[in-house]
Formats: structure tokens, sequence, C-alpha cells
């Protein structure tokens, strides 16, 4: 065989899909000339360690063949090493999928990707809280009223998928009040009250949401963009959209460039890449051209 890869499977992405697709994917990456060792596991902590015995026994790649979970697990492994990161889409979101170029409903040119090896470097974000959690994010970290709907979505047993976010939104709208937020932006302080703050290394989220418009992952800049206070009415016509970019335009929004940016917000709670973090205070930098991955040649120069 030729190059050797660790694949994370994540049998729930795409409700179901990861799982199903599992042999599969096994067959075709071996008939391409590639040894994949599927890494399943029972949980993402177990998963993780997996991934990064793989990274340390040498592995070509870590290839994530899942959602954007299973993707941001798959970051943890690799970044901070000169081990590329693939991804197979196999979730219902796909944002980082969709960051680097790579088809989302089309497994066998995802495969390609994967044995082609074409390897670039792209800037990826670091962040920590007060508290003590860290991680690693490609796309964005997101606070305010889209993680106060995680949080009430992730509490709810009914109903399932999007209609449970859905239901976490109406939900959220009754309460939310706009939060007083402290910025610090390279040095620079800023305070005011928003509906949320997300800061992009990538642009979208939450399956095509573009909330950090324009971001760009090899320009070695942070995108921070903050929805300012906002009567629930017109935040209402606003929140939509997020799924054009258009939001940016909106008097109320403002996007600023930043290499490191500390959020602070009272009871709030950060997510990266869908996944939960933990509260605010939170400091966030990027590490130009600090993540190895396999995309689609000519994404961005290569290392």
């Amino acid at each position: 065989m030729g190059r050797a890869v660790g694949v994370i499977i994540n049998p729930e992405s795409g409700r179901g899909k990861g799982g199903r697709t599992a042999p599969e994917l096994g067959a075709e990456l071996h008939r391409r000339g590639i040894d994949a060792a599927l890494l399943v596991a029972g949980s993402a902590t177990e998963a993780l360690a997996m991934a990064k015995k793989a990274v340390a026994d040498g592995v070509d790649a870590i290839v994530a063949a899942g959602g954007d979970g299973t993707v941001n697990l798959g970051l943890q492994a690799v970044a901070g090493t000169d081990t590329p990161l693939g991804i197979i889409p196999l979730g219902t979101g796909n944002d980082n999928a969709r960051l680097l170029g790579i088809p989302l409903d089309d497994l066998k040119a995802a495969i390609d990707i994967i044995a082609d090896f074409k390897v670039a470097s792209v800037d990826v974000a670091h962040l920590s809280t007060d508290s003590g959690e860290e991680r690693w994010f490609l796309g964005v970290m997101s606070s305010g009223f889209d993680s106060c709907v995680n949080e009430r979505a992730n509490q709810m047993t009914w109903p399932k998928g999007e209609a449970r976010y859905l239901r976490g939104i109406l939900a959220e709208l009754r309460t939310f009040k706009p939060v007083p937020y402290h910025v610090v932006l390279d040095g620079e302080e800023l305070d005011d009250k928003g509906m949320l703050v997300a800061v992009g290394n990538g642009e979208s989220y939450g399956g095509g949401m573009k909330v950090c418009a324009g971001a760009r992952i090899d320009d070695g800049l942070l995108t921070v963009t903050w929805l300012h206070r906002l009567r629930k009415l017109e935040f209402l016509t606003v929140f939509p959209r997020v799924y054009k970019g258009t939001h940016i335009t909106h008097p109320s929004v403002t996007q600023h460039l930043a290499r490191k940016v500390r959020l602070e917000a009272p009871n709030q709670i950060a997510y990266a890449d869908g996944e939960r973090v933990g509260p605010l205070p939170v400091d966030v930098e990027v590490h130009p051209n600090g993540l190895r991955v396999i995309a689609p040649q000519g994404l961005v120069h290569a290392p």
C-alpha cells in the first residue's frame, strides 16, 4: 500500500450516514492505494485519543469522515504538528468542508481529493477560556443569541435535528436580552451591548450561515462580526440574512479584523465549529499557515 491515513468515523454523522458509509469508504480508499485505519470510537474522548496516537505513530494524515464536529475533533489531533487534515463530509452542516472547497454531496469526489493528496497551508484559530478550556477551530467561534439557542436546544429531548434548533430559536426569542460585551481587538477596547459576537477564521457555521461573511483562511486575520442591540422584530428580519451574508450591510452590524481577540460578557457560552467550549471570557488568536490540509489543488499556497 501507499500512504497511511487514520480515518475518524462518527457513526452518528448525517443522521447515521457516517456509520452506513464506513465500509464503502474504507474499501474505496484501499482501492486507491491508501492504507486506511478506521478509527471508530464510542466517545469523542476515545476518538481523539486514537487520532492522537495515530499522529504520534507517524500516520501520513488524519481524515475526518463526518460533520463539523468530527472535523473539529480531527483538528485537535493534528494542530501543532506537520500531519495534514483531510475531510470527507458526511454530516448535516459541513461548513468546514465547504470552506476548503470539498464537494458536499459527492463521496467519490471527496475520496479522490484524499487520494490526490494535495496539501496546502491555511490559517487556524486557537481559543482559551479563563476557566482553562482550550480548543483549536477552523471556522467560527460564536457567542450570544445563537449560542444561547444551542444551549437551550441541547437540553431538549424533542424534537430531533433541525426542528429542535428552530424550537430553541422560538423559545430563546421570548427571553433573550442584548448582552453587554467588552471586546479587545489587538489591544483596542470596545464596549457595547449586542445580540451576538462571532469570531471567524472561516465565514460560516450552522450549515451555511455566513455570519463572518468575507473571512479568509489565508490572510492571517480573524474577522469579528458584531450584531449590536436591536429590537426583536428587527432582529428577526436581520438574522435570516446570514445565509447570504448580506446582514453585514445592516447599520447595526459592524465587522473588525484582528489577530488577537478577547471577548467578555456575562453568562455567555462560547461555541467553536459548533462544539461547546465553555463560558466567556475567551481569548482567540489566529495562527497564520498553522494548519496543513488536504484540499483541491489551487485552494491556497502550498507549504
